[in-house]
């Protein structure tokens, strides 16, 4: 007999811990005297992909041409079977593309029944990894109804001819990730916390008092070593709180949304004391994260609002060319900002606001019901849009389900809006927009909305998305600003919007950030993740 699969007896040693002499032989005349269709291969397959979306009318369309078990699908089998071993790399669910189980399913076949069924494990196998490592292993809006994002799933029948026309499988499989460069430097990460925590993690750090320039001690050493060790403070001996541990602990803190004022306190220490284990747990979930976004256009330009970072931004050419704080939504339920992506279509300069329905009827309407003359800062309105007189209206008579009426607070500066706002319509009524409770911007952590995101600069905002369509855009923002009139400026060209939530995202200058967990949404994706079958190294499959 001829061994079919000999390229397990020449790579199963480095790559699979399976035993090279576990291998299947399969004789090449038999097999291909059997590959037509209405063979028992042929049928035994059909059975097997019976009802598979996109596998069955692959192989129907090939006339049941095999395209893992044949004695020219070496460089197929290879590949794919390289891939699946690994896919932790990426963070995934090896159990679903497990290479040992299916080596062992060539080992066990007997018949071209045999080989009919384990054609058809390969081909599934792929699909569930090209679908994974493309679009995500998740679908993230049933795990946490906050996450709107829309995702583009690969068409399996379209995904398999692709494959099969290829004349480069691995280079296919390693282009199924997304290209977003992002996701290589978390991946990097994710292997360089794998090997921290198997070295045991990061030196403790046990003192619980705040340090600064100065300071001399133990706990200056015990910090001196936690900082060399995690790549923030190069080789050094001293034991004082010198300039170069302020400027790491700057570093440190910058790349951990904290205030950069160089001095070891107790919300600095919280985040030195996070173990490698639970930074590596948030990078998985950032990788996750980037497939549901797969390779979408993100725009030349484009408007990127990391919840967790409190931070909009104006992104060019994937350069950001514009920065401001952000208030979020509270962490409460419905209030909680979405993740979702869409285009900015407009501005409006001196807005009104419509107060939302859930806002009205939770907050507004119990207290109109004890005096008519409350929240004398907005009008009621009718469904046209007309202001009715209070006086008219007897409150009391309705319910939450059965108010009529609107409430608008027009143009003023106290307007919950702000003087400007930024919209791209969509059914969850988000938008960006100015604000005149600047004071929030001061504190590190800024969830305080109903949901929309607040601009701490929103006239410069303003100016730079304007810059692109007048020749004067401070001026023509001021001259409308002035003349105190609610006023709709059309963008020329629409500005794509990315509402996204990472924990773990890479820095300008390369090191990877990490924030608060501010909605929990991390930690429920991670738990959803190894309900899937991610498993972190050290830890039982």
């Amino acid at each position: 007999m001829t061994h079919l699969f000999s390229f397990l007896r020449r790579r199963s040693a480095p790559v699979f811990s399976v035993s090279a002499a576990l291998i299947l032989g399969l004789g090449l005349q038999d097999l291909r005297a059997e590959t037509v269709s209405g063979s028992a291969f042929a049928r035994s397959l059909a059975e097997a992909v019976s009802g598979q979306d996109g596998a069955a009318e692959f192989y129907k369309s090939t006339g049941y041409a095999d395209l893992w078990t044949g004695p020219d699908d070496e460089q197929r089998r290879q590949a794919a079977l390289m891939a699946f071993h690994r896919a932790a790399d990426h963070g995934l669910a090896t159990a679903r593309y497990d290479a040992k189980a299916l080596i062992a399913a060539f080992q066990s076949a007997q018949t071209e029944r045999d080989r009919g069924r384990v054609e058809a494990a390969m081909t599934m196998a792929f699909l569930s990894y090209a679908r994974d490592i493309s679009s995500g292993v998740l679908i993230p809006s049933k795990v946490d109804e906050g996450i709107v994002r829309e995702i583009t799933r690969p068409d399996p029948q379209t995904t398999l001819q692709e494959f099969s026309a290829s004349t480069n499988p691995a280079a296919f499989l390693q282009d199924l990730a997304p290209s977003a460069p992002e996701y290589a430097r978390l991946m990097k990460e994710k292997l360089r916390l794998e090997g921290i925590v198997a070295q045991g993690g990061w030196p403790p750090l046990t003192f619980g008092k705040s340090l600064s320039l100065g300071a001399s001690g133990a706990e200056v050493v015990a910090l001196r070593d936690h900082l060399i060790a995690r790549g923030y403070l190069g080789p050094t001996s001293t034991g004082t709180y010198d300039r170069s541990v302020m400027r790491a602990i700057q570093r440190f803190q910058l790349d951990h949304g904290l205030t950069g004022d160089g001095v070891t306190n107790e919300a600095t220490l919280d985040a030195l004391r996070i173990p490698a284990r639970e930074r590596l747990k948030s990078v998985v979930v950032a990788m996750e994260r980037v497939r549901w976004m797969g390779d979408m256009e993100r725009g030349q330009r484009h408007i990127w609002v990391n919840l967790p970072e409190f931070v909009a931004q104006i992104v060019d050419d994937g350069r950001t060319t514009f920065q401001t704080r952000a208030v979020i939504g509270k962490d409460v339920p419905e209030q909680r900002s979405p993740e979702f992506s869409d285009e900015m279509e407009y501005m409006v300069i001196n807005p009104s606001w419509g107060v939302p329905r859930s806002i009205i009827v939770k907050e507004y309407l119990p207290l109109l019901q004890r005096n008519r003359n409350a929240v004398s800062h907005l009008q009621v309105v009718d469904n046209k849009g007309r202001v009715v007189p209070r006086g008219a209206v007897n409150f009391a008579a309705y319910s939450a389900s059965s108010f009529p009426f609107g409430l608008r607070q027009p143009p003023s500066d106290g307007n919950a809006l702000g003087k400007v706002k930024f919209m791209f319509p969509n059914v969850h009524n988000i938008y960006l927009h100015d604000t005149p409770a600047k004071n929030l911007f001061a504190h590190e952590v800024r969830a305080y909305s109903h949901g929309c995101i607040r601009l701490g600069d929103p006239f410069d905002f303003a100016h730079v998305l304007l810059a692109a369509q007048k020749s004067d855009p401070k001026g023509f923002f001021q001259t409308e600003l002035e003349s105190r009139l609610e006023t709709s400026v059309s963008l020329d060209s629409k500005v794509p919007v990315h509402i996204v939530y990472f924990t773990a995202w890479p820095s300008q200058r390369g090191q990877i950030g990490y924030r608060k967990d501010v909605y929990g949404r991390d930690g429920r994706l991670f738990d959803a993740l190894a309900e899937a079958g991610v498993v972190l190294p050290g830890e039982q499959g």
